[in-house]
């Protein structure tokens, strides 16, 4: 089972924020220590901001497979933006740490170890309007350490892009990509993100940004995952140091028939930004 996210993402969705409600952005080009709270918590639930990020996203699978057992994807993804004249590239790569428990009815124990990496490159203009977007390549390596972890054998490749808008204290939008083999094993994954953030003072935040897959090669009635919740999140200064911090919790009410997945999942996320 592939694991990807985002930090806290939102849909295309534009909501009208009277005047004096609207939070003052930064000049481009303003260093994250002079920033205010809520407006790095904004950028930092926006994917293709111009601003490095180091998140470290825990994903807690809660009654996983035959045994009710407790599934572990730790995702350290770093974001780096590099400036091409008019637009940015927004690389962010994905690295999964897995604890997989075993899936055979009545088994103990797990294995442990390095799942698929990920990366996406986001070409974004440098400059956008108040509809956000950034297009690009999603690419997926087959370093699982177990074939229990990952695929040991697929090379993948795909479009992926994402549309946002930033209006007063909100932010919101979607992410999409799919994935087909372009090596090795066969397979073709679609991932879907919205995320729907409110942002108020002193960097304090509410979030919902569920993430969908589907597995186009599984038979039907094993193919959707669609988890439903929310969560909550605050952006805090250690000197002039930000973290956001996040802790949210979704409960997958579309799932396979047979295969292993989790009823909940506790989502974790601290983030160090640049």
């Amino acid at each position: 089972m592939k694991h990807e996210s985002w930090p806290v993402l939102a849909a295309g969705l534009v909501l009208a924020a009277p005047p004096w409600c609207k939070a003052e952005e930064a000049p481009v080009g303003t260093a994250a220590s002079e920033k205010s709270e809520e407006e790095l918590a904004k950028e930092a639930q926006n994917p293709v901001a111009d601003i490095y990020s180091f998140p470290f996203q825990d994903n807690i699978g809660l009654g996983y497979g035959p045994n009710s057992a407790v599934q572990n994807v730790l995702n350290f993804q770093p974001v780096i933006p590099i400036h091409l004249g008019p637009v940015n590239l927004i690389t962010r790569t994905i690295i999964p740490i897995v604890t997989q428990p075993s899936l055979e009815a009545g088994g103990s124990g797990s294995t442990s170890g390095l799942g698929d990496i990920n990366l996406t490159g986001f070409v974004s203009p440098k400059e956008p309007g108040d509809l956000i977007w950034g297009i690009g390549p999603v690419a997926s390596f087959p370093s699982a350490t177990s074939p229990l972890l990952g695929s040991q054998t697929t090379w993948g490749l795909g479009p992926s892009a994402v549309l946002l808008s930033m209006p007063g204290h909100w932010v919101i939008g979607v992410l999409v990509n799919n994935v087909w083999s372009v090596a090795g094993a066969s397979a073709s994954n679609f991932l879907l993100q919205y995320f729907v953030n409110y942002n108020f003072s002193k960097g304090w935040y509410v979030t919902t940004a569920p993430i969908i897959t589907a597995d186009w090669k599984a038979p039907s009635g094993n193919q959707w995952l669609v988890p439903f919740g929310a969560g909550f999140g605050k952006l805090q200064r250690f000197g002039k140091l930000p973290i956001n911090f996040s802790a949210q919790a979704y409960y997958n009410a579309v799932h396979p028939d047979h295969l292993p997945y989790p009823s909940w999942t506790l989502r974790l996320q601290v983030t160090v930004l640049l």
